[in-house]
């Protein structure tokens, strides 16, 4: 099976910046995409970001374009989250997800593995 693990949330102030982390591991990790998707409190989740398994081409929800930016390195199968200008409304839990194909999408539903996730908390 595919495991995910995030790492690198905490609490930052508004305008600051945090660098989440995504390691997979398993013997059914090959070609897969990659997305980060978001839960607030008393919210359904929504997308964030996902990136392809070259990582040629990558996908942004409208609410994170410009500030956030996703990458990944497959040497090391991990996937990162380059978060800049925080914003208190990007408070939540963040999950890393991955899908059985090699091309990204802005669907949970398409997402077969998911990591536990990382408390991201931005204060005013």
């Amino acid at each position: 099976q595919v495991q995910l693990v995030e790492s690198g949330g905490g609490l930052v102030q508004a305008g600051g910046s945090l660098r989440l982390s995504c390691a997979a591991s398993g013997r059914s990790f090959g070609s897969n995409a990659m997305g980060w998707f978001r839960q607030a409190p008393g919210k359904e989740r929504e997308f964030v970001a996902a990136i392809s398994w070259s990582g040629g081409t990558t996908l942004y929800a409208d609410y994170v374009k410009g500030r956030f930016t996703i990458s990944r390195d497959n040497a090391k199968n991990t996937v990162h989250l380059q978060m800049n200008s925080l914003k208190p409304e990007d408070t939540a839990v963040y999950y890393c997800a991955g899908r059985m194909y090699s091309v990204g999408s802005s669907k949970s539903y398409d997402y077969a593995y998911w990591g536990r996730g990382t408390q991201v908390t931005v204060s005013s």
